[in-house]
């Protein structure tokens, strides 16, 4: 993997990681997320290191354009963004934006 992809997956990572953090303030939506993964709190945190669970935690978020929209407001990115980089953490290529 070049430097440019290992910074994109960086990026991509620390967006999911970003968006369970959304997830987690709102006492509901963490509530529906777990009910839906079948996780406990417990076990979020050992998840969180594993790339599969970051493109779980972006694909729950994009099922929900409102709830997309929202967080993309607050992180400062484009909704296309979240699968972009829900594509990357699940083993796709890294895709640059085409202006």
């Amino acid at each position: 993997m070049n430097k440019g992809a290992n910074g994109a997956r960086e990026a991509a990572e620390a967006l999911a990681i970003q968006a369970l953090n959304f997830l987690a303030t709102e006492p509901a939506r963490l509530s529906r997320f777990l009910g839906v993964t079948g996780l406990d709190p417990a076990s979020i945190r050992a998840a969180a290191g594993e790339s599969g669970f970051l493109a779980g935690v972006l694909a729950y978020l994009a099922e929900d354009e409102q709830m997309l929209v929202a967080f993309a407001a607050e992180a400062g990115v484009k909704p296309g963004a979240v699968d972009r980089a829900r594509h990357l953490l699940a083993g796709g290529e890294w895709e640059r934006d085409v202006p």
